[in-house]
C-alpha cells in the first residue's frame, strides 16, 4: 500500500518508507492511499487477538511484508491483553495498561519497533527522537532498548509530567538517552518537528520519529478497538459509543479507521481537559489554540495536537462531518469528583481515564452501551490518585523497580541549537 502525505499530496512512500521517515515534507503526515474494510467483520470479532490483529494490519500493509512476517512482529508486540471491565450497567473499560510500561502506548510503541527492525538493514544507523508527554516515553524506550543500530533520543517537559512516569523510562541508559527540557510538552514537540525540517541533520543522525505521527504506531493502535469490541455480548454490539481520552488525538484517529474498516461503532467522543482546543473547534468552526495549562491529567495536556489533520482527512474522504463526534473537557475538580465516584463504585482509575467516563456518562442515551478507554495504570499517578481518594496504591513490579533507580536524564533549554549539539554527541 502507499501512503500519502497529507500536506503535499504528490509525495507518496511506501509502509517501510512512512515508517523510516515518521514525517514527509513540510512536516506532513503520512496517511494511507487505500481505506480497507471487511465483509464479514462478525467472523473477524470471533478470531483471537493476534490473528485477528495480523489480518487488520496486514490489510494496510497488503504484499510489502508476508503476512507470516508481520504475524511475528504482532506476537512479538501484542504480549499483553486488552481486557475489558464492566464499571455500571452498559459501560465498559478497556483497560490498556497491562503491558511492560502500563499504559496504551505500549502497543503503538512496540509494533513500531517490530516494524522498524522489519524495514531496516542491520547496518543501518537510525536516530529515534520523539517527545512526550508522559507515557510514549516509557513505550518507546522500552520496546527499542537494547537495540544495537538504534539510538533513542526522549525530550519531556522538565517538572511536567509525573514522577513516577519519569523514573520509568529515564532510568535506563544504554541506548536510551532522555532530555528535561525548559517548557512545556507543545515546546518539545515544536523541537521534534525543527529537527526533522533540517534536512542535513536529519540525515547526518538518520533521524526518525516514533512519536504517534508514526503512522506504524497509529496502525498497531486500531488493533485494540476491535478487540474491546470482540468481548462485548453480541446484543450489545450496534449501538457501542466509545469515549476516547485526547491529548494528541492519535487514539481517537486509529479508532475511527478501526470504524471505516468495519467495526460497528455508533460514534466517538472526543474528551479533553481544559486544553479544550478540538471541542471548541467542533463547537465554533474556529481553530484557536491556547497556552497549554498544566493539569492532573498531564499526558492530555496538548493545545496544538498534531494528529487532528488525519481525523479531518479520514472524515473528508469517508463524507463523515465532524459534528457526529460526541466532545467535552473536563476541569481538575471534576475529575477529582469524577475518580471518587469511580472509587466508590469499585473501580479503581486515574485522572485520563476519568475524564473519558465522566463525559461518556454525560452523553450515553438509553440503549447504548458505552466504553470509555483507560490509557494507563493508576500507580502512574500514585501521587494525584492518592491525594484525591486518601488511600494508598501499591506499586506494581516495574514501576517499584524502577522507582528505586537513579535519574540519567539531561537538562536542556527550549533551543533548537541545544538539541542538535544533543543529537550529534549520543552517535
Amino acid at each position: 500500500m502507499k501512503l500519502y502525505n497529507i500536506k503535499e499530496n504528490d509525495e507518496q512512500v511506501s509502509f517501510g518508507q512512512a515508517v523510516r521517515q515518521g514525517l514527509g515534507r513540510n512536516q506532513g503526515l503520512f496517511f494511507p492511499s487505500e481505506l480497507p474494510k471487511f465483509d464479514d467483520v462478525d467472523a473477524l470479532l470471533a478470531e483471537d487477538f493476534i490473528s485477528r490483529s495480523t489480518k487488520i494490519l496486514s490489510a494496510f500493509i497488503k504484499e510489502e511484508l508476508p503476512q507470516d512476517t508481520v504475524r511475528s512482529m504482532v506476537e512479538n508486540a501484542f504480549q499483553f491483553p486488552a481486557p475489558i471491565k464492566a464499571v455500571k450497567d452498559d459501560v465498559y473499560a478497556l483497560e490498556l495498561f497491562h503491558g511492560p510500561t502500563l499504559a496504551f502506548k505500549d502497543f503503538g510503541g512496540r509494533f513500531m519497533a517490530q516494524s522498524l527492525a522489519a524495514v531496516t538493514d542491520s547496518d543501518e544507523q537510525i536516530t529515534i527522537l520523539t517527545a512526550t508527554s508522559g507515557d510514549t516515553g516509557a513505550a518507546v524506550a522500552h520496546a527499542f532498548y537494547g537495540m544495537d543500530n538504534i539510538k533513542v533520543v526522549i525530550l519531556y517537559p522538565k517538572g511536567k509530567i509525573s514522577p513516577l512516569q519519569e523514573k520509568l523510562f529515564c532510568t535506563l541508559g544504554k541506548n536510551i538517552h532522555t532530555v528535561a527540557v525548559d517548557g512545556d510538552f507543545d515546546d518539545c514537540q515544536a523541537l521534534v518537528k525543527q529537527s526533522f525540517d533540517d534536512a542535513e541533520l536529519r540525515k547526518e543522525v538518520g533521524l526518525n520519529s516514533a512519536n504517534s505521527i508514526n503512522i506504524s504506531r497509529l496502525m498497531a493502535q486500531i488493533c485494540y478497538y476491535f478487540e474491546a469490541v470482540s468481548q462485548l455480548p453480541k446484543e450489545k454490539r450496534n449501538d457501542v459509543v466509545i469515549s476516547v481520552p485526547s491529548g494528541n488525538f492519535g487514539n481517537l484517529t486509529a479508532g475511527l479507521l478501526a470504524k471505516s474498516l468495519g467495526l460497528p461503532v455508533k460514534r466517538f467522543i472526543a474528551a479533553t481537559n481544559v486544553n479544550d482546543t478540538v471541542p471548541r473547534y467542533l463547537e465554533t468552526g474556529q481553530w484557536e489554540p491556547k497556552v497549554t495549562i498544566p493539569t492532573i491529567s498531564n499526558a492530555m495536556d496538548v493545545s496544538q495536537p498534531n494528529n487532528w489533520p488525519r481525523i479531518e482527512e479520514l472524515c473528508q474522504r469517508l463524507g463523515w462531518g465532524l459534528e457526529t463526534l460526541g466532545k467535552g473537557a473536563v476541569t481538575d475538580e471534576q475529575s477529582a469528583e469524577t475518580l471518587k465516584e469511580m472509587n466508590q463504585a469499585g473501580y479503581l482509575c486515574e485522572p485520563h481515564g476519568a475524564i473519558a467516563y465522566r463525559i461518556l456518562n454525560e452523553q450515553l442515551s438509553d440503549g447504548e452501551t458505552g466504553l470509555f478507554l483507560c490509557t494507563a495504570h493508576p500507580a502512574k499517578f500514585k501521587e494525584v490518585v492518592e491525594d484525591i481518594l486518601g488511600n494508598d496504591i501499591e506499586l506494581p513490579a516495574p514501576l517499584a523497580k524502577h522507582n528505586a533507580m537513579e535519574l540519567l536524564s539531561e537538562d536542556l533549554d527550549n533551543d533548537f541549537d541545544a538539541l542538535k549539539a544533543v543529537l550529534r554527541k549520543v552517535q
